[in-house]
């Protein structure tokens, strides 16, 4: 009787950290990509150092955006199909050549997630080339349990890693090639 008990509590208890996981929901994701490039730290920073300027990233057709590089600073990006990305500055250092902003408005069918913010950072990288990295955090599209395979983790980090490196390897052939 009492190993039929001590069963049942040994169930009940896994059962119970089981539900735990299933009802914890999505976890926090993050992407991080970089490339070095053949240009000094201050003709990267030149480039990609104004907030109101995203020109530099592939498929962005316009930004538009208010307060320049002040802290509270927005934006929007209007992709070439015609959608739209509102962003806000809330970390700007260019002594640092580092922002960080967030995404306050986009339809989880362009980007799918949720709560981004990311960080754009140059330093140095041996023989005068410079290291751009460019870091993100995000949850899913798609906040609750069970999410459709358009809008799961796996969906957002490989959308958001792989918006990263096309936007670094085009920033590094426009900024290699002079153009």
């Amino acid at each position: 009787m009492r190993r039929a008990i001590a069963n049942a509590c040994v169930v009940m208890a896994a059962l119970a950290v089981l539900g735990a996981a299933w009802a914890h929901g999505p976890t926090r994701q993050k992407v991080r990509e970089s490339i070095e490039i053949n240009a000094p730290q201050a003709k990267v920073w030149a480039v990609i150092g104004n907030f109101q300027d995203m020109s530099w990233l592939a498929g962005v057709s316009k930004t538009e955006g208010e307060k320049g590089n002040e802290i509270g600073a927005t934006r929007r990006l209007t992709l070439a199909p015609g959608a739209t990305v509102d962003e806000e500055l809330y970390k700007y250092e260019p002594e640092m050549m580092s922002y960080s902003y967030r995404i306050t408005a986009v339809d989880v069918k362009v980007l799918p997630v949720t709560n981004y913010s990311s960080t754009l950072t140059v330093s140095p990288a041996p023989d005068g080339k410079t290291k751009l990295e460019w870091t993100g955090a995000f949850y899913r599209g798609y906040p609750n349990n069970d999410p459709p395979p358009e809008l799961s983790d796996e969906a957002a980090v490989k959308a958001v890693s792989g918006l990263y490196r096309s936007g670094l390897e085009a920033l590094k052939k426009k900024i290699e090639s002079g153009s």
